[in-house]
């Protein structure tokens, strides 16, 4: 995965507390598909720390990349990102990745419904972007919820697409706690409201649906949904031994073969250790971003052996099927396990 140092052209606030950073295109500049995320590296006490964020960006509309970036209580790098991150300041990035990414053409011709709950709305931004002014055939409903209206990411971009794309963009806002002059939706997004809103949409049009949020949410829009849902997810989770089935460990340590950049590793793996933080333990330099599961950043393909997965939701069924696993959230089960990375 190519490293980048890339400018900060730009620091926008979007919310009291969220920023957008727009990266100058750096030459040649880099390409990437709506959806996907950046991840940023920063040395933290001399410690290498990695976050993944989504670009909002979109190649079709902006000459810059942009992630933007909400501000978690205690959280370290979205607090440093959020207080101290200025124009001109240099950050190295990976690659874009990710594979929350529909595929937008001239040609196509899709009513894409996106479900948003809070910062998820960055990646949909960039779908959202595209599929307007990819896709003059495509339509695009966004439903969005936030808590407050000042909490709205994009508000104001939101709206001017609306009246840029007034037969083409239909965007539906609910919040949680409305102040009293507030005029859309009030309350969660439930399945009662999602479906009344769903039934809203003409039924003759081809749909594909995209959500990003919170997992209280998404499981929602699941729920409420027939068909099949695209999803992101921005919410970490803790690692612990108890996650991972009991009776898929052993208490031993396994050797695991890993084939990445012409080069082959064998790696003692401990009970109740990933193959990433093996590897870490190592410093060997494999490449990885959120460390939990949630991107596809450290996807390697287990060409022999078998191994136990703790996350498996980013990988599509297909890709399951045929051997590719997470090294974050992979256990080696067997001594025979032989990995190959791309």
């Amino acid at each position: 995965m190519d490293k980048y140092r890339l400018t900060v052209k730009e620091v926008v606030q979007e919310t009291p507390d969220t920023v957008t950073l727009v990266f100058q295109q750096p030459e040649p500049s880099i390409t990437y598909q709506p959806g996907q995320f950046l991840t940023l590296l920063f040395q933290i006490d001399d410690k290498e720390v990695r976050r993944s964020y989504s670009l909002c960006s979109s190649l079709a509309t902006d000459q810059d990349l942009a992630v933007t970036v909400k501000r978690v209580e205690e959280g370290l790098i979205s607090n440093f990102i959020n207080d101290r991150i200025q124009p001109q300041d240099e950050i190295e990035v990976l690659s874009p990745a990710g594979n929350f990414t529909p595929t937008i053409t001239p040609d196509t011709k899709t009513h894409f419904v996106l479900f948003a709950g809070g910062s998820g709305i960055t990646p949909l931004m960039s779908i959202l972007k595209t599929a307007l002014h990819v896709a003059p055939q495509s339509k695009v409903t966004l439903i969005y919820a936030s808590r407050y209206e000042e909490n709205i990411i994009f508000k104001d971009q939101l709206a001017q697409l609306v009246t840029q794309f007034p037969d083409r963009l239909n965007v539906i806002h609910t919040l949680t706690q409305p102040n009293e002059n507030w005029q859309g939706h009030k309350g969660r997004l439930t399945s009662v409201l999602l479906r009344e809103l769903l039934a809203t949409l003409p039924p003759e049009e081809e749909k594909s649906y995209w959500t990003c949020g919170p997992d209280g949410m998404m499981r929602i829009v699941e729920e409420a949904l027939s068909e099949q849902v695209h999803k992101e997810s921005f919410v970490l989770t803790v690692k612990e031994a108890t996650e991972v089935p009991a009776t898929s460990l052993e208490d031993k340590i396994h050797q695991v073969e890993v084939h990445y950049a012409g080069d082959t590793y064998h790696i003692d793996v401990q009970p109740q250790q990933t193959i990433l933080e093996a590897a870490m333990d190592k410093d060997i330099d494999l490449p990885y971003s959120c460390q939990s599961g949630l991107c596809t950043a450290c996807m390697g393909q287990c060409i022999s052996g078998k191994v136990v997965l703790e996350e498996d939701d980013c990988l599509t069924d297909d890709e399951l099927n045929e051997g590719f696993i997470l090294t974050c959230v992979a256990y080696p089960t067997s001594d025979d396990v032989v990995i190959k990375i791309d």
